[in-house]
């Protein structure tokens, strides 16, 4: 908002008001140029102000991005050391877990082995058994057939 210089009336007087007008219109004249150059380097500076802002900003950025691309390196990183450790430990527990199926089927052999021996000779204890008993059957079913038949015999004859 531009200040318009007013003078006393005294000053018109004397002066004459051609001059004074003269002198007034010089000074705005005077405070226009200032205002102008005032804004043009208020301008100036705030573009300056402006660029380096955008450059802070872009330096800002660019840190960011690195920080971010070392962070995603080292959780690449830590991630990879992570599976293999769990490889590790998984290759590990597979070659237990298969030593101790080995072992169980060892054992179950073995085990089966022995029960079958044992029902094997059970078994045969038991065949022996009930083959005596059938003939000891057979022996007395016979004996007992022949003295009915001598019994009819004698029976029958006059």
């Amino acid at each position: 908002m531009p200040v318009i210089a007013k003078l006393s009336r005294q000053f018109y007087e004397r002066f004459g008001h051609e001059l004074t007008n003269e002198l007034v219109e010089w000074f705005n004249l005077v405070d226009a140029t200032y205002r102008g150059d005032l804004r043009e380097l208020n301008e100036l500076n705030f573009a300056r102000f402006d660029a380096k802002l955008e450059q802070r900003a872009a330096q800002l950025d660019a840190k960011i991005e690195q920080r971010t691309a070392e962070l995603d390196a080292k959780i690449v990183l830590c991630f990879g050391e992570l599976d293999a450790k769990i490889e590790l430990r998984f290759g590990e527990l597979d070659a237990k877990i298969e030593q101790r199926t080995a072992e169980l089927r060892a054992e179950m052999q073995v085990g089966f082995a022995k029960s079958d021996t044992k029902m094997e000779r059970g078994l045969a204890a038991l065949e022996t058994h009930l083959t005596r008993r059938l003939f000891g059957f057979w022996i007395a079913q016979a004996a007992t057939t022949v003295g009915l038949v001598f019994g009819l015999v004698k029976l029958l004859q006059p």
